[in-house]
């Protein structure tokens, strides 16, 4: 610790560090420049008082230091703001529901271009609480979704889904048509029923019937009547174990179609309960009451308040959300380009539509820096 010392008129006033040490130069100068000497009576009184408030100013602000003392020394340095509000934002929205998001989300997107915003979704990922179904619907999230935005400060944004993503990023987009500037969809699904008559009551199972027997063989064949009826049945079991081996099942089941070729990678995040018992609950959970939509068809007939929206479709050899739906939507929203893959499955991590989601946010890039 450093020590400061002053003398006026036979004082010697002693300060603890450089704290304080500029204030009792300037008092001693001003008693100076009032014309007080130092064996004057009134200067050294004058002074006394003043330094006895300044000792009661040290000797508080010593102990405010050692009560913070752990916070003064985790301050962060100054530093520049990484935006300066320049990037044009894109709102990447996960599937499932109950997925989450991960970091390699950001790599279709060119980062010199784009504010990449990432967000868990209620009850997935980091968002609390977990595998949550109350208060857990379609529209929550679309409120949510604008909440986010308006917190961002964001004017508008494009919007990015691909799975339940691109239900959700149709549903957005219908609800606030004049805040996308653009949107890029793959693996569409419209929540319709006989897309989850598919997966989920034996369509898919024709194309892999050795992954649809462990999640066949778990239900009796008494209840075999409904999968997703019975699969709710033990995802909301008082007891967690069960829900956890029902988790796991379910959640395998769709990672083992995800990829046009296996993945084993990807089949091995089933066995995380963590992870399985958000990502199943949810889903199920929106499964079992429709997707919270009014009808069957209710993106199909919403999409007239979208139609002026420049997007773009990315779509092929889909086991989990097949083709026909992404046919279904550009037949009936033509100004969309669909972009059909030759060589790829449901995930995007598949190179195929890797390479055309980010060719898709390419296109829209430049549309963006065309208009100024």
């Amino acid at each position: 610790m450093d020590f400061a010392i002053l003398f006026f008129g036979g004082i010697a006033l002693v300060v603890e560090g450089q704290k304080f040490f500029g204030e009792m130069q300037n008092m001693v100068q001003e008693l100076k420049n009032l014309g007080l000497s130092d064996d004057d009576d009134a200067g050294r009184k004058n002074l006394g008082l003043r330094a006895q408030n300044l000792h009661l100013k040290i000797v508080a602000s010593m102990e405010s230091e050692k009560e913070f003392q752990e916070l003064n020394r985790n301050l962060y340095p100054d530093i520049e703001p990484y935006s300066s509000g320049f990037l044009k934002p894109v709102v990447f929205l996960h599937g499932g529901p109950g997925g989450g998001t991960s970091p390699s989300n950001r790599k279709f997107f060119d980062p010199d271009f784009y504010r990449i915003i990432l967000f868990d979704q209620r009850g997935a990922g980091k968002s609390t609480p977990h595998a949550c179904l109350e208060e857990n619907t379609t529209w929550d999230l679309v409120e949510d979704i604008e909440k986010l935005r308006k917190h961002l400060e964001i004017p508008e944004w494009q919007v990015f889904g691909g799975s339940w993503g691109s239900t959700l990023a149709l549903a957005y987009s219908q609800s606030h048509p004049d805040k996308v500037t653009g949107i890029i969809l793959r693996g569409i699904f419209l929540m319709r029923k006989k897309e989850l008559d598919w997966f989920y009551e034996g369509g898919a199972a024709a194309i892999y019937p050795d992954a649809w027997e462990s999640f066949r063989d778990l239900i009796p064949e008494n209840e075999r009547e409904s999968f997703i009826d019975a699969y709710w049945k033990r995802l909301n079991s008082v007891d967690l174990e069960t829900q956890y081996a029902a988790a796991r099942v379910w959640t395998k089941w769709e990672l083992m179609t995800a990829h046009l070729l296996p993945n084993e990678d990807n089949i091995k995040k089933g066995e995380d309960d963590k992870f399985s018992l958000a990502f199943a609950r949810i889903e199920n959970h929106y499964f079992v009451n429709k997707g919270f939509f009014a009808s069957d068809s209710f993106l199909l007939d919403n999409v007239e308040k979208i139609r002026h929206i420049n997007t773009v479709i990315v779509q092929r050899y889909d086991m989990c959300c097949p083709m026909m739906s992404a046919w279904d939507l550009h037949k009936a929203w033509p100004e969309a380009e669909l972009k059909i893959v030759p060589n790829a499955g449901h995930s995007a991590n598949e190179p195929g539509i890797a390479a055309e989601l980010v060719a898709a946010n390419e296109k829209l890039k430049n549309i963006i820096k065309s208009i100024g």
